[in-house]
């Protein structure tokens, strides 16, 4: 698929309402679940040179309302990943201790080192979303974030920290159906909270939040991706898609070992 089209920018403008949850651009059920076997497999080739040649990593943002299926994508997706070489950060309410350093304090200490993939499972962008939308800083204080943001990102561009952002988007009818499944199967009982009840009732508010931060956030250096997610399975094969392409960008190579000391470690 042309993932192109799921790029947020560059436009002058921004609105989620305009990108359909359930669309799959084409694109049948049997053919992305057959491809993503594949997928699975080469994204585990593709890492394994990541680790080897050393001098990239990629940091994955995976952002999006409840029940988008971050925790989900992670977990299929990423499945034939060597985990000695990726980490996944859940980023949730701020400690005591983080609070007393500025916002990308805890989000700068979770970067990947080279050779690695990091996933954030919700991030930096949190700060200029919940924040906002429940009025925890002012509007002088978030709406300079975007410009933080943006040159934070642009950073880790420079320090060879490449970035996929990719935000799961999901309307608030199958958000709905994904809630009450977590209330009558056992099995997800446990995901359940109040909390995703009550959050519901922004959900226009966080739409508006996420239009503006998508928008102002969308770089060169750092690209949003809008994933239709309302069918989890064009969900992964999507996300996957996105991953390999900026891996193969790449053009990495195994590390060329030097004759005679190959020589001398088969001598040994």
């Amino acid at each position: 698929m042309n993932i192109e089209k799921l790029r947020v920018g560059p436009h002058r403008s921004f609105s989620l309402k305009k990108r359909v949850a359930d669309d799959t651009f084409g694109i049948s059920k049997s053919r992305a679940e057959k491809e993503l076997k594949d997928h699975i497999e080469k994204l585990a080739a593709l890492h394994d040179l990541l680790y080897a040649e050393n001098k990239r990593a990629l940091l994955i943002v995976l952002q999006g309302m409840d029940a988008a299926g971050k925790d989900g994508t992670i977990k299929h997706v990423m499945s034939g990943v060597n985990p000695q070489g990726c980490s996944v950060t859940s980023f949730k309410e701020p400690s005591s201790q983080e609070l007393e350093h500025d916002y990308l304090w805890r989000i700068h200490a979770a970067v990947p080192g080279r050779g690695s993939i990091g996933i954030f499972n919700r991030s930096h962008y949190e700060d200029v979303l919940t924040v906002r939308v429940h009025n925890i800083v002012p509007k002088a204080v978030w709406s300079k974030r975007y410009g933080q943001i943006n040159s934070f990102e642009k950073i880790l561009a420079e320090n060879d920290i490449h970035m996929l952002k990719l935000f799961l988007h999901i309307d608030s009818e199958e958000q709905e159906k994904r809630f009450k499944e977590r209330l009558e199967d056992p099995r997800k009982n446990w995901k359940a909270s109040p909390a995703d009840f009550r959050e519901r009732k922004y959900w226009d508010e966080y739409q508006k939040a996420y239009d503006d931060a998508l928008l102002k956030c969308d770089t060169a250096a750092a690209p949003w991706y809008v994933i239709p997610s309302n069918h989890k399975w064009f969900r992964n094969y999507a996300v996957a898609s996105i991953i390999i392409e900026m891996l193969e960008s790449f053009h990495m190579k195994y590390p060329k070992v030097d004759k005679k000391r190959l020589a001398a470690i088969q001598e040994a």
